[in-house]
């Protein structure tokens, strides 16, 4: 009965550190690195470009309300 509980936390243990690992990051070739670099930089220009929209229009509402 003591070896069945023993096997049973140590099942416990194993199941919850397997499910706490980090999946692998899958492995980059150099065709799939291009576009991905590509992509980022596109949506942090977009990004900052909705930045100063929403910059503006915060100056423009403050202004308008002293």
């Amino acid at each position: 009965m003591n070896k069945l509980i023993a096997a049973l936390v140590a099942g416990l243990f194993a199941t919850a550190a397997f499910a706490q690992a980090s999946a692998p990051a899958p492995a980059a070739s150099g065709a799939m690195a291009a576009p991905a670099a590509a992509a980022s930089t596109a949506k942090k220009a977009t990004h900052k470009s909705h930045a100063k929209k929403h910059a503006k229009k915060a100056e423009a509402a403050s202004a308008a309300s002293e």
